[in-house]
This record gives structure tokens, C-alpha cells and sequence, in this order.
């Protein structure tokens, strides 16, 4: 088990607003999960199928990046540690932490990681907005709010707190000074009812280094986040962005989509450049018990030399992935099967969190 450091340094730091967010095709130290427990809430009666999809997507994780796996205790870490041996990843790049979270969901309540860069050194800090479980929905989630502070202990690394609820799949950088989310999410009364838009836009410039920010409207049914843009609309380079459209259009989601398509059309990037647009299918609709799950292609996640795609079982997977494959020519595109995953309402994006390579 690793040590908890107890301090954050105490040295002058460079000011949040001198670092940026990168993107997350940018080199990875590693990736960070939190465990979900067999007693929580994530999964109900589900529960047993889904170390089997975190075993196969950590399997290919560790082919390019170390594991980092926040669990609730000691022995829930050997419960983990014998589960992955059994399912054949065993590996001395994952790393276990005592990091308790009620829930998985480590993009959302994990470290936000920014950087800087100054005379051939890189300064890394670890951002910790608020988190309240989308609003309040998903109660209690007091331990999952303190996830960034034990990962900033634990890296010795400076720790910024905007006081303002923000998830990480709420948001989506190119890395040159642009972010895109959207306005279901990110001005939902349940989040910051006492900010207005122009003060969360300014907290965002503020600590993740951006001057330019691009707002969708909604995000997809079934979405219990009020709309990630994590499952709608992602950026691929600095320049251009895949973003989901529904080719049915009886589907309740067709004319969502289509108003974010037209949207991103009109939309400039921080140099005043259009952005390059790449559509992306939805798979065929996913339903467990009645309930319509979000299910979209673009919740995948960029390591360093993979881009890890969730699959549904749906005659779209094979166009997905043709697609993202021409997107990432230098990165193996993986196809691995979420439709377990999803019941969770999130998929490989949402359970992880990049830790951006130091030097």
C-alpha cells in the first residue's frame, strides 16, 4: 500500500492561472480509477460482471501507463489485487491507494490535473473543484469529495480549490486554450446556483488555463450528469473534434444532437479558426429493466498509445471504431465490450482520469 504523504509543499508556487489543463492526447504518467464497491450504488444487482470490463481495460492500460487504483481500504486492495490476478493482470505498475470513494466515478471526483511549463522543467498542481454527485442526486458522496486532496498529498503537489462544483466529464480542452461543455450541465442550478455564467467562465480560465470556452446545449437521454459533454462531443487534436449524431430520426435523441451539430458548425476555435468536425454514430439504443442508458462512442478514453472505445453489442461498433481509427492514426484504437459497464450510466471515460507525465 502506498504512504499517504501528510503536507503539501510549503514553497512559493507559480499562481493557478499560469497553468493550463493539457489534453489528454498529450503523455500520460498514468491513469487513475476508483474501485467501485460491491455495496454501492452504481451497479445494483449487476455487480459481478463489471471487474471483468476494468480488468480488460486496465490490461491494456499497463501496455503505455502506470495504474493507479483509489480503493476503500486494505482489504478491499487484496480483494482487487487477487481479483485482477485471476483475470490474468498482474503487473508492478498498479498501484493501490486508500483513497475511499462511495462511487467509480473517477472523472468526475478524481484530481483534475494542470501543468506549466518553465526553462525546460514541468510544474504539475492537482485541482479540486467541489463535488456534490451531480447535483446532489447520489448521496453521501463527502469521500469522494476528498479524492484530489489525498492524490495532491500523495504526488507532493500543489493544490488549487476554485470553490465552485465542476466534474471532470463535464469538460473537454484541446490543450491550446479552448474548452467545450455544455449549458445542461455546467448552469444547472443544482451545481452553482449563486455563480453566473460569467463567473464560471471566469473560474475556468482562472485554473485550467483556457481563454476560450465553447457551450452545446444538451447532452444525451439517459444521462444522469445533466448532460457530460464526455458522451457528445470530445476533442481529437487542437483543431477538430468528434461529436455523436443520431441517424434515426425518430430517436429522442436525433434532434438534440443535430442542435449541437449546428452549433460546433458556427463555432470558432481560440485563434478565430472553425473547428474541424468528424461525425461519430450513436450505437443502437441500450436498455436494462426499461431504462434507457447513455451509450455513446465518444466516451472513450486516450492513453498513450491506444484509444480505448466502448462497444455495445450493436450492428455501429464496426463504423465507430473505422472512424476513430482514420481519427488516431498513430494510437491502436481498442474496442472493448461496455455494455455491462454502462448499466452504471458511464462508461471507460467516466471511471478514469489521466495524470498528465512530469519532467
Amino acid at each position: 500500500m502506498d504512504t499517504l504523504v501528510q503536507t503539501l509543499p510549503q514553497k512559493k508556487e507559480l499562481l493557478p492561472q499560469q497553468y493550463r489543463m493539457p489534453a489528454e492526447w498529450e503523455p500520460h504518467a498514468g491513469v487513475w480509477f476508483s474501485w467501485p464497491r460491491p455495496d454501492g450504488i452504481s451497479f445494483p444487482a449487476k455487480y459481478e460482471p463489471i471487474p471483468q470490463t476494468y480488468a480488460k481495460l486496465i490490461r491494456e492500460l499497463l501496455k503505455s501507463e502506470e495504474v493507479h487504483i483509489n480503493v476503500w481500504n486494505n482489504q478491499m486492495a487484496c480483494d482487487v489485487r487477487d481479483i485482477l490476478a485471476g483475470l490474468g493482470v498482474v503487473s508492478d505498475k498498479i498501484f493501490f491507494h486508500p483513497f475511499p470513494a462511495y462511487e467509480p466515478w473517477c472523472r468526475d471526483h478524481g484530481p483534475i490535473f494542470v501543468v506549466k511549463d518553465v526553462d525546460n522543467q514541468r510544474h504539475r498542481a492537482v485541482v479540486d473543484w467541489d463535488y456534490n454527485a451531480w447535483g446532489g442526486k447520489y448521496p453521501p458522496y463527502d469521500s469522494d469529495d476528498q479524492v484530489p486532496v489525498h492524490v495532491a498529498h500523495y504526488r507532493n503537489l500543489p493544490l488549487f480549490q476554485p470553490k465552485m462544483i465542476l466534474e471532470g466529464g463535464s469538460i473537454d480542452v484541446n490543450g491550446c486554450g479552448t474548452l467545450l461543455t455544455t449549458r445542461s450541465c455546467l448552469l444547472n442550478p443544482n451545481r452553482n446556483p449563486n455563480l453566473t455564467q460569467t463567473q464560471i467562465e471566469a473560474k475556468l480560465k482562472k485554473y485550467l488555463g483556457v481563454r476560450h470556452i465553447l457551450w452545446l446545449e444538451e447532452g444525451i437521454v439517459g444521462d444522469d450528469t445533466d448532460g457530460h459533454i464526455d458522451d457528445i462531443t470530445r476533442f481529437i487534436s487542437p483543431d477538430t473534434v468528434v461529436t455523436v449524431v443520431e441517424e434515426n430520426k425518430e430517436d429522442e435523441n436525433y434532434e438534440i444532437l443535430q442542435r449541437n451539430l449546428e452549433l460546433l458548425r458556427i463555432m470558432k476555435d481560440q485563434e478565430g479558426a472553425p473547428l474541424k468536425i468528424i461525425e461519430l454514430p450513436m450505437p443502437d439504443p441500450v436498455f436494462y429493466e426499461g431504462e434507457r442508458l447513455p451509450a455513446s462512442y465518444a466516451n472513450f478514453y486516450i492513453a498513450n498509445h491506444a484509444v480505448l472505445v466502448p462497444t455495445y453489442r450493436s450492428d455501429k461498433d464496426a463504423k465507430a471504431l473505422d472512424i476513430l481509427r482514420s481519427c488516431f492514426p498513430g494510437r491502436d484504437v481498442v474496442g472493448i465490450d461496455s455494455t455491462d459497464l454502462i448499466w452504471g450510466l458511464g462508461s471507460f471515460h467516466c471511471i478514469t482520469q489521466q495524470e498528465p507525465k512530469g519532467w
